[in-house]
């Protein structure tokens, strides 16, 4: 064999480095300093890499502007009846709603690194917060004292989304798959619509749970309470909003159809209440909206010992919530654009607005899909539409704010069940059931619990049986044989390509996973079950098997436990009269069995860089073999 092709068997690695490398790959797989390392002005770079406010803005021009005026303007149409529905949704004063889209927007334009995200409230997050405060603190009983939980949930949420950010650990929001993610929009979606039931008939009695059963049952047990004029307007309303959506489906460039459609939705409501005395007639209305910015909330966060941990569990849930729902629309649209998008500074950026949100009387925003996707369609060029879209609401918290507070709430209700029909995402499930029934069911999970018990619990659910499932994958890893296909030197799994060959006396396995405690027990089992297998189809005695190879190159680590399952294969190999053979070890696998004398026992001369010199080693024994029982023969 040339030296060139040979194995290596160099020294392990010191710890250090080896610890250097291994935070590096978990901590800062896209390598981010390495833009620092050949420039002379490492400082700038440092403060636009951190900052991304301060790279893009050199570069700014009137002519960006322009469209980021437009965009801007666009999305505060929506923000205004948005975040006042939202905060309805959340059971906070409807101003609270205005002023979150006032704050956190300046603090996303600074360091965030999206140049379409709108920033805004959304109804997930909305839900959630007054479903798990709710249930500690009833928003009716003491409506001050629930704000101020609410302050502080979006407070423990900014930190959480910071933190994250920071220590730069994202892929604890990897746990949210696409899967969960889907389901729980679904499930939300449906207990948000029936939650908007209330408004739409005129209810003054409901229910404090979210449930469907729940919800259902409220309803038709306060049936003398039903208002047919509530309801026509509400109906006729969501009639409106879904005919603009159906439309900019149909013709695209007509999306700002769409768009204003809330807007016109609140204005034509505002003016209906008003000139027909709507409250008369059993319409509620949203009531007292006062002028004025941001008031300080600092003050107000309550950190007291049995608030602390509902305050928690809310911040914690919402934030990866809003984390996965914001980051994934923020890689959508960037994508579009052939752009990137740094997951751990959209952390920080959504931490810092809602740290800051949380002092200046915000509640949790994050980056919802509709006002981006509206942004985006509006021509925004950079983070500047979110000021623009601040500068606009800070003149209608100004001037404008009492003129909203004539908002018949049916209208409300209509827009919100408006946006979350679209949320109901039944094409992706149908293709989840198709593809992955395992995947069909984590969405399922998801819908169900949410839908019929909780918010948290079907979240749990469906994150428990996704975690289950790679536990499932991790324990029983994939292992197949190879066989070679001819006129070529590659080496194919023979279930998947079965044309392909094996040879006499060999039997190739490929292992495709990290080996350690929790699957050695079973890749062992795998592996006698493959040569009982292979024994079982040998039609001759110069079938049997005798070499069993084992390729490693998918094996990225292998522990202690790993390493002692190996030695027993080994020896049961040898009791048999069979030899194994290592194929491509990769560097982490070769440097724990040469610290534990694994090496030494199989011998360097069991280990090969590639199936083919494995296989040409082993031929030459087995004729060696033969020959050599010809010649006693002969002997004989």
């Amino acid at each position: 064999m040339a030296e060139s092709h040979s194995v290596n068997f160099s020294g392990p690695k010191s710890f250090s480095t080896k610890l250097k490398s291994k935070c590096k790959e978990t901590l800062f797989p896209d390598d981010p300093f390495k833009q620092f390392r050949n420039e002379k002005h490492r400082a700038i770079k440092a403060l636009q890499y951190f900052i991304p406010f301060f790279e893009w803005i050199p570069n700014y021009n009137l002519k960006l502007l322009r469209y980021d005026v437009l965009a801007g303007i666009t999305i505060t149409s929506l923000a205004i009846p948005q975040g006042i529905s939202y905060a309805k949704l959340a059971s906070i004063p409807p101003i609270i709603g205005l002023y979150s889209s006032f704050v956190p927007p300046l603090v996303y334009a600074v360091f965030g690194s999206s140049k379409h995200l709108a920033v805004g409230t959304v109804a997930a997050c909305s839900l959630l917060i007054a479903d798990t405060i709710g249930q500690k603190v009833p928003p009716k009983k003491d409506p001050t004292l629930y704000l101020h939980l609410v302050f502080t949930a979006t407070f423990f949420t900014g930190i959480f989304q910071t933190a994250l950010g920071f220590l730069r650990l994202g892929i604890l929001v990897d746990f949210l798959s696409h899967s969960t993610i889907t389901g729980f929009m679904g499930g939300t979606a449906v207990i948000i619509c029936l939650q908007q039931l209330k408004s739409l008939f005129g209810l003054k009695h409901f229910t404090t749970k979210t449930d469907v059963v729940s919800v259902l049952h409220a309803v038709f047990s306060n049936r003398k309470e039903w208002r047919w004029e509530s309801a026509v307007i509400g109906i006729s309303f969501l009639i409106f909003l879904q005919f603009t959506r159906y439309l900019k489906n149909r013709k695209p460039k007509l999306f700002w159809v769409s768009a204003m459609a809330p807007m016109v939705t609140v204005v034509v409501g505002c003016l209906f209440a008003y000139f027909a005395h709507a409250e008369k007639h059993g319409i509620q209305i949203v009531g007292d909206l006062r002028k004025g910015i941001n008031p300080p909330s600092i003050g107000y966060l309550n950190f007291k010992s049995e608030y602390l941990t509902v305050t928690v569990k809310a911040g914690i849930i919402t934030a990866l919530i809003a984390l996965a729902e914001g980051i994934a629309i923020a890689r959508s649209f960037a994508i579009m654009q052939n752009e990137q998008i740094d997951g751990n500074k959209e952390m920080i950026a959504f931490g810092l607005m809602n740290i800051v949100g949380s002092f200046t009387s915000c509640y949790l925003t994050t980056g919802p899909f509709s006002k981006t996707a509206v942004n985006f369609n509006a021509g925004c060029k950079t983070a500047m539409s979110n000021v623009v879209m601040s500068f606009c609401m800070m003149l209608v918290l100004l001037f404008l704010a009492p003129l909203f507070s004539y908002t018949p709430l049916v209208a409300l209700s209509a827009i919100i069940m408006s946006a979350m029909f679209g949320l109901i995402n039944y094409e992706e499930a149908i293709l989840l059931f198709k593809v992955d029934k395992l995947d069909f069911s984590i969405c399922m999970a998801a819908f169900l619990g949410v839908a019929f018990i909780s918010m948290d619990i079907g979240l749990m659910l469906s994150v428990g049986l996704a975690l289950l499932r790679s536990l499932i994958y991790v324990a029983r890893p994939a292992t197949c044989k190879l066989g070679k296909i001819s006129d070529s030197n590659l080496y194919l799994d023979t279930e998947q390509y079965q044309h392909a060959q094996g040879f006499p006396g060999i039997l190739i396995l490929q292992l495709g996973s990290p080996i350690y405690f929790a699957n050695c027990n079973y890749i062992r089992e795998r592996v006698l079950r493959w040569i009982r297998d292979e024994q079982a189809l040998s039609n001759s005695k110069s079938d049997v098997v005798e070499h069993v190879l084992l390729d490693l190159s998918g094996v990225s680590t292998i522990d202690m436990t790993g390493i002692a399952a190996f030695r027993e294969i080994l020896r049961i190999l040898e009791a048999k009269s069979m030899k194994m053979k290592l194929i491509n070890p990769r560097i982490g696998v070769m440097d724990k069995m040469i610290l534990s004398k694994f090496i030494d026992v199989i011998g360097k001369d069991s280990v090969f860089l590639s199936i083919e010199d494995a296989i040409d080693a082993c031929r030459f024994s087995l004729q060696n073999e033969k020959h050599q029982n010809d010649l006693s023969d002969i002997s004989a």
